[in-house]
C-alpha cells in the first residue's frame, strides 16, 4: 500500500498543484505571491517520492497502481528522478523569473498563475508517460505533453511565438501520428501471434520472439521515428529550435532537460521489444541513421548561429544523437551511460536555459552578437552560464564527462567503431562552435553606454521598436539605428538590470549536483545498473 501511494505521488501532486494555480487565477493579485512557491513545493514532493520509491522497492518485483495502469520498475523509477530533479530546478527558478516579467509588465499575475498551472500539468503528463504499464498509455501521455506545452510555447503571443507553437504542434503531431500507426501495427502483430500480449510493456517483451518479423519491422520503424520526432531527432527535428527559442526560460529548461529524455525513454522500451523480435541489427541500424543525421544537423546549423537560445536548442539535438548512439550500442554499460547522460544533460541544459532567460531579461536581446561583457556586468550570471557550457561540453568533473566516456567505450566495444569515431568528430565541431559563440558573450567588452548605470543598479535606457516608414528602427539613449532584419519584436524587449541574484540559486545547486554525480554516483549507480538490466536483452 505504501509503495502504491509513492507511485501515485508524482502524478497526483502536480495535478493538485495545477488546481491550486487555476484557483489562484480567480484572485491573482492577492494569491500569486503565495501561490508562486506552490510549484517548487510540488516538484520537491514529487522528487522525494521518486527517491523513496526507488529505495523502498529496491530488489522487489515491479509495483503497480490503478488496477495495473501504472507500473514502476527500475527504469521508470530512474526516469521519475530525472523528471523530479529537472522539474525542481525549473520550478524553483520560476518565481524570480515570473516576478521579473510581471515587474517589467510583460506578464500579469493571472498569466503567471496560468503558466504555473500548465507547467504542473506538463510534469504530471511526463510522470504518467514513464509510469505507464502499456505502450498505449505512454503514447497518450506524450501526446498530452504536446497539447500542454503548445500553450506554453505560444505564451508570449507574439507572431514568432505563435508560429513556433503551431510548428511544434504540426510536426510533433505528425510524429505522434506515426507512433500511433506503429502502435496499431504492433498490436496487430501481437494479436496475430495468438498471445494475450496487447500493448503491455512486460507482455510485449515476453511475446516478442513470437511476433511476425515483417510486421514488427514496420511497427518498430514507425514507433522509433514517431517518438524520435518528440525527442528532437532528425529528420523531424525542425520544431525544436523554434519552440525552445520562443518558450519562456523555465519551460525551455523542462522541454530540453526532460521532455526529450522522456521520448528517448519510450524509444528504449521499443528497442527492448525489437531486439527480441528482430535481433539487434535492425533497431541498431535505424538508431545509427537517426543519431548521425541529428549530429550532422546540429554541427552544421551551429556554425553560423546568431540566437543563443536556438544555439542551446541545437545542442539538445546533439545530445539526443549521443543518446541514440548509446541506445544503438545496447550493452548494459551503454544503457547505464545513456541514463546517466539524461540526468546530467537535464541538469546542465536546464541550468543553461534558466541562465539564458536571465540574460534576455538583462539585455533585452536574443542575439549573440549583441551580448558582451557579462562577466563584468553580471558576474554570478556569467559564472552560471560559463559553468553550464563547460558541463554541457563534458568537461570533468561533470557527469556528462562520465556518461559520454561510457557511451564512447560502449560504442567501440560493440563494434560501432567508425560510427562512434564519426560521432565524436561531430561533437568536437559542436563544442568548438559553442565556445566560439559563448566566449564573447562572457568575456567581451561591456557596452560603455550602460556601464555606469549598471554599477549604480539602475536599468539602462529602454530599448523600444518604432516605425520609420516601413523599416523598424531601434532607439536607445536617443540614438536611432536601423534594426538588423534578424531582430524580432521579442528581442527588443525592455531590458532590466535589477534582477535578484537569488533567482540563480537553483542553477548553482543544479550545476553542483551535476559535478557531484560525475565524481561519485553513490546509490544512484545501483539504480542505473538495475534500470539497464530492465531493457537489455540477456
Amino acid at each position: 500500500m505504501k509503495t502504491q501511494a509513492l507511485l501515485l505521488v508524482p502524478v497526483v501532486v502536480p495535478l493538485l498543484g495545477a488546481a491550486c494555480f487555476l484557483l489562484a487565477t480567480l484572485r491573482p493579485g492577492r494569491c500569486w505571491p503565495l501561490a508562486a512557491w506552490v510549484s517548487p513545493a510540488c516538484a520537491a514532493v514529487s522528487l522525494g517520492a521518486a527517491i523513496a520509491l526507488a529505495v523502498v522497492r529496491s530488489g522487489h518485483e515491479p509495483a503497480t497502481a490503478l488496477g495495473g495502469l501504472l507500473r514502476a520498475d527500475p527504469l521508470s523509477e530512474f526516469m521519475l528522478i530525472v523528471i523530479g530533479a529537472v522539474g525542481l530546478l525549473a520550478t524553483a527558478a520560476s518565481p524570480a523569473w515570473l516576478n521579473a516579467e510581471i515587474a517589467a509588465r510583460r506578464a500579469s499575475p493571472r498569466a503567471a498563475a496560468r503558466h504555473s498551472a500548465l507547467v504542473q500539468l506538463f510534469l504530471a503528463a511526463m510522470a504518467t508517460a514513464v509510469l505507464a504499464a502499456s505502450l498505449s498509455l505512454t503514447w497518450v501521455a506524450i501526446e498530452g505533453t504536446t497539447i500542454v506545452t503548445a500553450f506554453l510555447v505560444g505564451q508570449r503571443k507574439t507572431r514568432q511565438a505563435v508560429e513556433a507553437a503551431w510548428k511544434y504542434v504540426m510536426i510533433c503531431s505528425t510524429g505522434i501520428a506515426l507512433a500511433l500507426l506503429g502502435l496499431l501495427v504492433l498490436n496487430a502483430a501481437a494479436a496475430h501471434a495468438g498471445l494475450p500480449a496487447g500493448l503491455d510493456w512486460t507482455r510485449l517483451v515476453a511475446a516478442a520472439p513470437h511476433l511476425d518479423r515483417g510486421v514488427t519491422r514496420i511497427a518498430v520503424a514507425l514507433l522509433v521515428i514517431g517518438f524520435g520526432t518528440k525527442a528532437g531527432l532528425a529528420p523531424l527535428h525542425a520544431w525544436l529550435p523554434d519552440a525552445h527559442g520562443q518558450a519562456p526560460a523555465p519551460v525551455s529548461a523542462l522541454m530540453s532537460g526532460v521532455l526529450l529524455s522522456v521520448a528517448m525513454y519510450a524509444i528504449l522500451r521499443v528497442k527492448a521489444i525489437a531486439d527480441l523480435a528482430l535481433g539487434t541489427g535492425y533497431p541498431r541500424t535505424l538508431l545509427i541513421i537517426l543519431a548521425l543525421a541529428s549530429l550532422l544537423v546540429a554541427a552544421s546549423l551551429l556554425i553560423r548561429q546568431r540566437d543563443y537560445k536556438r544555439m542551446l536548442a541545437y545542442s539538445s539535438i546533439e545530445h539526443m544523437g549521443l543518446l541514440a548512439i548509446g541506445a544503438a550500442a545496447g550493452s548494459p554499460l551503454a544503457v547505464a551511460a545513456v541514463l546517466l547522460h539524461m540526468l546530467g544533460h537535464g541538469l546542465a541544459k536546464g541550468s543553461l536555459f534558466i541562465s539564458a532567460g536571465r540574460v534576455l531579461q538583462l539585455t533585452g536581446t536574443h542575439r549573440i552578437d549583441q551580448v558582451h561583457g557579462l562577466a563584468s556586468r553580471a558576474p554570478l550570471l556569467a559564472g552560471c552560464l560559463g559553468t553550464g557550457v563547460l558541463a554541457l561540453l563534458g568537461f570533468p568533473p561533470f557527469s556528462l564527462f562520465t556518461s559520454e566516456l561510457g557511451i564512447a567505450r560502449a560504442g567501440f566495444a560493440s563494434g560501432l567503431g567508425w560510427v562512434t569515431a564519426l560521432a565524436l568528430a561531430l561533437v568536437l565541431v559542436i563544442a568548438s562552435m559553442l565556445l566560439t559563440h559563448v566566449s564573447p558573450m562572457l568575456l567581451g567588452p561591456a557596452p560603455a553606454a550602460t556601464d555606469g548605470e549598471l554599477a549604480a543598479g539602475a536599468a539602462p535606457p529602454p530599448a523600444r521598436t518604432v516605425r520609420a516608414g516601413t523599416a523598424p528602427v531601434i532607439q536607445n539613449g536617443g540614438v536611432a539605428t536601423a534594426a538588423p532584419p534578424a531582430i524580432r519584436a521579442a528581442e527588443t524587449a525592455k531590458p532590466d538590470a535589477r534582477l535578484p541574484g537569488s533567482g540563480l540559486l537553483p542553477v548553482v545547486v543544479a550545476l553542483a549536483a551535476c559535478a557531484a554525480l560525475g565524481v561519485y554516483a553513490g546509490p544512484l549507480a545501483t539504480l542505473l545498473h538495475a534500470a539497464a538490466r530492465t531493457i537489455v536483452t540477456p
